[in-house]
């Protein structure tokens, strides 16, 4: 039998060349997603996106090489238990790292299909230009989008300017989830690039704290409540400028599942009461566009979801923050803030530009060239989406043919991007 030293090198020896190898075989990302995925990728964002999980695996793959080295020279039992420790923590840090490729991988390869590939290339560049269109004004440059395709009622965001699961990584592209359902209505989308923009300036927290003092005087305990959904607020505003009643209508869509939906409360979940935030949209809506089919949408909300079948908790919230909707929204958007250079959101993005008149303008310079021409589509693609949104949501019975007419145009606008 070979003594204690010598069967700690031999085990030890297996795993740690197990081990490195398993870091090595991450080289080729090639192996994470199709080529055709890969090449659907504008260029830019592909080049980054490689760059970003190549340092990954370079620093997985030095730490591998570093404990090889250590297993190579380890000659006491000691030094062959300071081994083992190290073996132990690279196996969680090889999986943590395999988990952050496969996320990537899981996001590239839903474009292997040439259709979809153009359609998420366009909602790359809806999300993108969004954000430019705020951070550009303030001296901050806009991430890398990459948007993906995934199941479920609603979007999400992996933000640009996070650690990644390793622990080391930080993401340079902002990985934005759209559902299938809402691929040809992508409102959400802005919704998520809002999020990027609050997490890059510090909106989030300013806003917090600017809810909080809103109700301070009336009641605290509202006031820390309100200012705990501040994010989703933020996100909510974001979208509200740049796609205007389409956002409100979008977010209606999602969350009209019944009482149970419109009512539901968690305390810490960031997302507003339902009930309530679909009524603050309406409330911005009312407060740059006047009285219009919003006000059609809260009416019937309103009776669909009878806040006094709410639980207790929720109808101590509900009556006491209606009142205040019509101030916030406005405080929301018109309120100067710190994280804008003291500037008002809605002085970066004017709703004004997405407005029903507005948009009804837009149609009428662009005519039928608006939805084919590339100049029309790659100028104007936010009010094109806010103009779609807005017809689908006003217009039931063509609602099919409009939607029909959002893809074609995000095609062209993919097709445009394909090698740009």
């Amino acid at each position: 039998m070979i003594d204690t030293v010598d069967r700690q090198q031999l085990q030890l020896g297996r795993q740690v060349a197990h081990w490195t190898m398993a870091a090595l075989r991450l080289s080729d990302l090639d192996d994470l997603a199709s080529p055709s995925a890969w090449n659907s990728l504008e260029n830019y964002l592909g080049l980054v996106l490689r760059q970003n999980l190549a340092a990954t695996v370079d620093r997985l793959q030095r730490q591998a090489a570093a404990l090889q080295s250590q297993w190579n020279g380890a000659k006491t039992a000691a030094e062959f238990q300071q081994v083992e420790h190290h073996l132990l923590e690279f196996r969680q840090r090889y999986l943590r790292t395999e988990t952050l490729l496969d996320f990537y991988a899981d996001a590239i390869n839903t474009r292997t299909n040439s259709s979809t590939a153009a359609l998420l290339r366009a909602c790359d560049v809806l999300a993108r230009r969004s954000m430019a269109a705020l951070l550009d004004q303030l001296g901050l440059t806009a991430p890398p989008v990459l948007t993906y395709l995934d199941k479920g009622l609603g979007a999400s965001i992996l933000k640009a300017g996070l650690r990644l699961w390793d622990g080391r990584t930080e993401s340079l592209v902002a990985a934005i989830k759209i559902v299938r359902h809402n691929l040809y209505r992508p409102t959400a989308l802005i919704h998520e690039a809002g999020h990027q923009v609050a997490h890059a300036v510090g909106w989030s927290k300013e806003l917090a704290a600017g809810l909080e003092h809103q109700f301070g005087g009336m009641s605290p305990k509202l006031g820390r409540l309100w200012a705990s959904w501040a994010s989703e607020i933020a996100a909510d505003a974001y979208a509200f400028v740049h796609t205007g009643y389409a956002s409100v209508a979008g977010l209606h869509d999602v969350l009209a599942g019944g009482p149970t939906v419109a009512f539901r409360y968690m305390p810490g979940d960031p997302h507003p009461i339902s009930y309530l935030r679909v009524l603050l949209g309406v409330e911005m809506c009312r407060l740059y566009f006047g009285p219009g089919p919003w006000d059609d949408l809260a009416d019937q909300w309103s009776r669909s979801n009878r806040w006094e079948e709410a639980s207790a908790e929720v109808q101590t919230i509900i009556p006491h923050s209606l009142p205040w909707l019509p101030h916030l929204a406005k405080w929301v958007l018109t309120g100067p803030l710190r994280a804008f250079r003291g500037a008002p959101l809605a002085a970066l993005i004017d709703p004004r530009q997405v407005s029903p008149e507005a948009l009804a303008q837009l149609q009428r310079r662009g005519s039928n060239a608006l939805y084919t021409s590339h100049h029309w589509i790659w100028t104007e693609s936010l009010r094109l989406l806010a103009l779609s949104g807005y017809r689908a949501a006003t217009e039931p019975h063509h609602a099919l043919e409009i939607l029909q007419q959002q893809k074609d145009w995000m095609l062209r606008l993919g097709e445009t991007l394909k090698t740009v």
